[in-house]
């Protein structure tokens, strides 16, 4: 009987997530593309180029996330970044069903799936469900799979905490005014959730479901301003769960609008919209989107600079003389979710949507952010930043930029050949 149960829990969960799906693309077919399959597919095969030729230039072991001063950085499989070269490799084995790049996220899953067991990091979504997520989905090897997935989600579920609400981000540490973190929550755990989401329609699990909404509720209240910036770090007491602190780590100064957080804030409320059907999901995203894309501070090429605040810092700032530079990465998370976030809205405002993700995509793929072939280490795109303030990954090609850039023009080529954005 409880099998059965679950099995017509999982079947709703689908029809559900159908349904949304269904009536997004209802909204698609309504609206203007202006890119052609020529863009898309020499963009695709750009990248396929770019990341064989990365695939040659590194040892099978190693975990991309770099490439700098002319020299490879592979932090290892229990860094946040390492699911995001073999979920790259995955989305281009989509598009060109090329047997040899199946083989090397093969080969990469191998030294990655240990990392089921870590319940030392809140990044296990980023880790394995952009790998060993996206490896299921395309070959429906659920032995291979499926218990990677569901033992990664029960060690990322051991980080949350009943009196926050929440899964704990960092242990230990220290913020930028040297006191020590208590129970850090940074919003880019909104980014983990999927990883959630998908385990309970895969098992029956409520639990699973359950500490995906409530982190998304919880962070809701208290990682965002009135004008739906967010903060970056929200530090918890984890007795009662109540707010010490709202801090930054990555951004310009605390109550800057850090930009890649604003992109994972945006991507994991319509995520939780298409997992869940709640409206109030919804609507946070949008009003993260129209902050963002209305932010005085938005270049005319819709790079961000890596703090959308960053015209704030005063020649006093150590930051100062970065101040100017882009960020990459969070320009390929806003071109992919705003594709999906196009799906569940209507009229002008989702032709926006498509026309700004549009638009990101035509900067994306142009000098000065894409790499020519071999430049770059074999990374497609340049100029992302990491952490300006911690003095790491600063204007330099990101595994996860390239991973979402990919993403995006996968998306968009499912809405040239007719399919909804979301692959099911």
């Amino acid at each position: 009987m409880k099998i059965r149960n679950h099995l017509i829990l999982i079947g709703i969960m689908g029809l559900a997530a159908q349904g949304i799906s269904c009536q997004g693309q209802k909204n698609l077919v309504k609206n203007k593309l202006s890119l052609d399959q020529t863009f898309i597919n020499q963009n695709l095969e750009d990248a396929e180029k770019q990341i064989n030729y990365l695939a040659t230039s590194i040892k099978e072991a190693d975990m991309p996330t770099t490439f700098q001063k002319g020299q490879y950085v592979n932090w290892g499989s229990s860094w946040w970044c390492s699911g995001f070269y073999p979920g790259t490799v995955l989305y281009l084995y989509e598009y060109s069903k090329d047997p040899s790049l199946l083989g090397e996220a093969k080969r990469k899953l191998k030294y990655l799936e240990k990392e089921k067991n870590n319940k030392g990091t809140h990044d296990l979504g980023f880790m394995l469900y952009c790998s060993f997520g996206n490896a299921l989905r395309l070959t429906k090897d659920s032995a291979a799979y499926q218990d990677v997935l569901r033992i990664g989600a029960a060690s990322l579920a051991t980080r949350y905490s009943t009196a926050t609400h929440t899964i704990r981000s960092w242990d230990g540490g220290k913020n930028w005014d040297g006191q020590p973190w208590t129970y850090p929550v940074i919003i880019d755990n909104m980014m983990n959730l999927e990883f959630l989401m998908e385990v309970f329609k895969m098992t029956g699990d409520s639990r699973f479901k359950e500490i995906a909404i409530q982190h998304a509720n919880t962070t809701m209240v208290n990682h965002y301003r009135k004008d739906y910036s967010s903060y970056h770090v929200v530090d918890y007491n984890p007795k009662d769960g109540s707010v010490i602190a709202k801090k930054t780590a990555q951004g310009a100064f605390d109550e800057s609008a850090w930009s890649r957080g604003q992109a994972w804030g945006l991507y994991g409320y319509t995520m939780m919209f298409r997992e869940t059907g709640d409206k109030k999901y919804l609507e946070h995203a949008r009003h993260i989107a129209q902050f963002y894309l209305n932010h005085p501070n938005l270049p005319s090429d819709l790079i961000p600079y890596w703090d959308m605040d960053q015209n704030k810092l005063t020649a006093s700032s150590k930051y100062y003389s970065q101040k100017d530079l882009r960020d990459v990465s969070t320009a390929a998370v806003v071109a992919s979710v705003l594709l999906e976030l196009a799906q569940y809205t209507t009229g002008d405002e989702s032709q926006t949507y498509i026309t700004k993700a549009e638009q990101v995509l035509r900067s994306l793929s142009s000098k000065p952010y894409k790499a020519d072939y071999k430049e770059a280490g074999g990374y497609i795109l340049k100029h992302s930043v990491g952490s300006i303030p911690h003095e790491t990954e600063v204007d330099v090609p990101l595994t996860y930029a390239d991973y979402y850039y990919v993403e995006a023009l996968i998306r968009y080529k499912r809405l040239l050949d007719g399919q909804p954005v979301i692959k099911l």
